[in-house]
């Protein structure tokens, strides 16, 4: 992974686990240890399945341009839908307080998405490759158009 979607990654993981862990603080006073646990559990979700849809995301970017914004798209739209997927599955579990993790899920899905915003908001991300080949033999550029 290239140093700008690693730096990316973690500007939008290292908030997401402080929200994270604020979580499991409050849901551990309100619910107990296993409002604690829904709420850890939430965000190790969030983490992992943002974190991957992040990095595949880099790698079409870089694999295939022309499909970043389709597969961008996409990609929010399964992460949205298979976090809904993995509420509804524990819906009714005994291992840990599930308005704890659905409320902890929505929290840290929420922070990873404006960290990340705020990252590629920030990052000085060159969107057009520099060309050497368009400067003259003299060192200065060359203007189109005009015959040096």
């Amino acid at each position: 992974m290239p140093s700008n979607d690693a730096r990316i990654l973690a500007q939008a993981a290292v908030p997401t686990a402080v929200a994270g862990a604020i979580a499991a603080v409050v849901s551990g006073v309100v619910a107990g240890g296993k409002g604690a646990i829904g709420a850890v559990v939430a965000t190790l979700v969030v983490i992992l399945f943002m974190g991957v849809g992040l990095y595949a995301l880099q790698r079409t970017a870089k694999s295939f341009p022309q499909l970043f914004q389709m597969m961008g798209l996409m990609l929010y739209a399964a992460q949205l839908l298979l976090l809904f997927i993995f509420v509804a599955a524990f819906k009714n579990t005994t291992l840990f307080n599930p308005r704890a993790f659905a409320i902890s899920l929505v929290v840290t899905t929420l922070t990873w998405i404006a960290a990340q915003t705020r990252a590629h908001m920030k990052a000085k991300i060159l969107y057009v490759e520099p060309d050497s080949s368009s400067s003259s033999h003299d060192g200065k550029p060359h203007k189109p158009g005009h015959s040096s």
